[in-house]
């Protein structure tokens, strides 16, 4: 059964997170020639030849932000979905987009947060856009999506690796908000609207150590998953 990890606590760690992310999303997303040629050292041609449409993929940011979400969502949900305890053996871990896409797989964080940095390199702002934690209700479990809101006040979008389809929250009864989060900020959930602002995101240590290994952008080596030519 596809399964996501539990919704993590809010735990105070400081304004690094924040700080942090910030650094990676105004320096840009960059892959260098040397990191594809040892991703495909270590994970194959067909992986580098992904990371290669990743990067293709991002410098593309013509169309309307709904354009470019369908062109995001359709490129990460082509993923296989994979828990991470038989991912890297760990019960939970967030992987960066080029540790999800080199592998080949991921948990439902993964595709959200793929999705995210990805759209904001592409010139939506961080503003529209929240990972949002939820709970599928038809699998009572905790899962996570990307939610885009065209204004503050606005319907959000789902981009959700589960159902393939963007549509609009309201429509989506099968989930339910608990809180969101991006560089600027961390709501609780309030019904399908935007939510109550209660601090930074720096409050989640997963977000923290997921924006230090952004700055490096490092090919994973701990995956117990290869991908295979």
């Amino acid at each position: 059964m596809i399964r996501c990890s539990r919704i993590p606590g809010i735990r105070a760690i400081g304004v690094a997170a924040l700080l942090v992310s910030a650094l990676v999303l105004a320096e840009g997303i960059a892959v260098s020639e040397a990191t594809l040629a040892e991703v495909e050292l270590t994970y194959g041609h067909r992986a580098r030849a992904k990371i290669e449409r990743w990067r293709v993929l991002m410098k593309d940011q013509t169309g309307s932000d709904q354009a470019k979400l369908r062109r995001v969502n359709d490129f990460f949900n082509d993923q296989l979905f994979i828990d991470d305890i038989l991912h890297w053996g760990k019960k939970d871990y967030w992987a960066t987009p080029l540790e999800f896409l080199a592998t080949g797989a991921g948990d439902c964080e993964d595709f959200a947060l793929a999705k995210y940095f990805t759209l904001n390199q592409m010139g939506v702002p961080e503003s529209k856009l929240r990972l949002t934690y939820v709970k599928a209700v038809q699998l009572n479990q905790a899962h996570m999506v990307l939610t885009y809101f065209a204004t503050a006040s606005a319907d959000p979008l789902v981009l959700d690796n589960l159902d393939a389809e963007i549509r609009p929250a309201t429509k989506r009864k099968d989930l339910v908000p608990v809180y969101s989060f991006n560089g600027d900020g961390l709501w609780l959930a309030k019904q399908r609207g935007s939510g109550k602002r209660v601090g930074g995101a720096s409050r989640l240590s997963l977000w923290t150590e997921l924006n230090q290994r952004m700055r490096k952008m490092d090919v994973p080596e701990r995956s117990r998953l290869r991908s295979r030519d």
